[in-house]
């Protein structure tokens, strides 16, 4: 099964997001989460609407072609990073090459860092980071998270692991 994202412009009228679903239903699709954007208007006047759904591979370009033809698909993808977690870390995160720690994730090609929020309380000080990694897949984010592990470790950073979520 293939995990795909979908933008397409619809018109602002009723029953225009059902054309669209109804060929991902007929076609077998599970439909993961719907983004409808009614206060951004496309230059014709259309609403875009993302569609994250799951399939099987063998549909996706039928399912394209039939969407197609019933509206605008402004972009389709597949989904490839589909397991995520976010992580903070503690330490002098800037002062060891926050570059060279995103990039230990980002060079595996099977994670990404996809987020990230720090604070920076002081100049000499400890900052926090919040980090949220990206994966294609469970096993995958488990690697990547003792790859971001034993960065910390060399750098003295302390790596906090979220206790809500399920253990990666």
């Amino acid at each position: 099964m293939a995990i795909v994202s979908i933008v397409v412009e619809l018109k602002d009228q009723p029953g225009q997001l059902l054309r669209v679903l109804e060929p991902i239903s007929r076609l077998g699709g599970n439909i993961l989460s719907i983004v409808h954007q009614r206060d951004k208007k496309t230059p014709l006047g259309r609403i875009p609407v993302e569609i994250s759904l799951q399939i099987d591979e063998k549909k996706v370009e039928d399912l394209i072609k039939i969407i197609k033809s019933e509206t605008i698909v402004r972009s389709y993808n597949e989904v490839r990073l589909i397991a995520t977690t976010s992580i903070m870390l503690v330490g002098h995160i800037i002062h060891t090459d926050l570059g060279d720690t995103i990039n230990s994730i980002d060079r595996t090609g099977f994670a990404e860092v996809v987020d990230m929020h720090i604070s920076m309380p002081k100049l000499n000080e400890p900052s926090t980071a919040m980090v949220t990694i990206s994966a294609t897949g469970k096993e995958k984010l488990k690697e990547a998270i003792e790859l971001l592990r034993d960065v910390c470790r060399r750098k003295g950073i302390l790596m906090i692991e979220p206790l809500n979520e399920e253990p990666v």
